[in-house]
């Protein structure tokens, strides 16, 4: 082999490994990502369901107050 192809062979493999690692540690930042939101997701839902029923709650109460008070009156 000529020293030119020796040199691109040599190149290649290592770009190629050099790609191939960056790709399984991306791979694995994208895996514990996925189990951070999960674990933010448990943690929020909670939360977020007591503040939707409070909205629903206060939502109703005030139709039932505009309801009560005649127009054009404080």
């Amino acid at each position: 082999m000529s020293a030119p192809a020796i040199v691109w062979i040599s190149v290649g493999l290592t770009t190629t490994i050099a790609i191939t690692a960056m790709l399984i540690g991306l791979a694995r930042h994208v895996i514990v990502l996925g189990r951070t939101l999960r674990r933010f997701q448990d943690e929020v839902q909670p939360l977020a369901e007591e503040i939707a029923s409070a909205s629903g709650r206060a939502a109703s109460r005030s139709q039932r107050l505009g309801a009560e008070l005649p127009f054009g009156r404080r």
